[in-house]
């Protein structure tokens, strides 16, 4: 019986292609984990705020019983890092909305720990994902600030439903300035940089963090999009 035999380099070739297969997964993923559950957790945790909160403890449960198959554990990394993540928006969205003050605290609430596991080297996939997603809010409140969004985001929080649409085009119009524009394009410019160059590095942890970045810029503009059709 003749045995083929694989040439070296053509194993080589197949580990880059899973390798790049997996990384570009990776980055999807966490464009996924940004983008969507916010639009699921906003709604649930209005409505249900201890539902979305115990929901965290869910997610970390999943994240660990993942990480414990060689199969599933960047899975789970990477699901560690969005419960972060998903701890801050329950908590904050659920009883601290009305001051937009205590976000940025709020959603740095993982912060340490992702710190610590950091030093420790574990979890980079899940905490380079968390880095990217807080860094993506930090920018997103800086424009706020300066454009001088935190008053609508204040009336928006207290009033009934059927008041919001004049409070969001009133918000729309301040961003609709040369003001406004030019920030939005400085800060979406600095997003698309920081979030494009880890890219080059071909590591699954800065494809989360590129990820979380990125997919930031896809979250404004959708609420933006959802303003200006309010």
């Amino acid at each position: 019986m003749i045995q083929s035999v694989q040439h070296p380099r053509a194993g080589i070739l197949n580990l880059w292609k899973i390798a790049t297969q997996q990384t570009f997964l990776i980055f999807a993923v966490a464009v996924f984990l940004v983008s969507v559950p916010v639009f699921i957790e906003a709604p649930l945790v209005r409505s249900l705020p201890w539902v979305s909160l115990g929901l965290t403890g869910f997610w970390v449960w999943l994240s660990f019983s993942l990480m414990s198959h060689s199969v599933t554990y960047l899975w789970g990394d990477l699901l560690y890092g969005f419960s972060w993540s998903w701890l801050a928006g329950a908590i904050y969205w659920g009883w601290l909305r009305w001051e937009p003050l205590w976000h940025l605290p709020v959603e740095s609430i993982g912060l340490p720990f992702a710190v610590w596991c950091m030093w420790r080297n574990w979890g980079k996939v899940g905490n380079w994902f968390y880095f990217g997603s807080l860094l993506g809010t930090v920018l997103t409140d800086i424009y706020f600030y300066l454009v001088d969004l935190m008053p609508y985001w204040r009336q928006i929080m207290r009033v009934e439903p059927q008041a919001v649409s004049p409070i969001l085009q009133a918000a729309v119009a301040q961003v609709q300035t040369p003001w406004g524009q030019a920030w939005a394009l400085i800060l979406a410019s600095v997003l698309l940089v920081v979030g494009m160059i880890p890219l080059r590095i071909g590591q699954g942890h800065w494809y989360a963090f590129s990820g979380a970045v990125l997919s930031t810029i896809l979250v404004d503009c959708l609420f933006l999009v959802a303003a200006l059709m309010a």
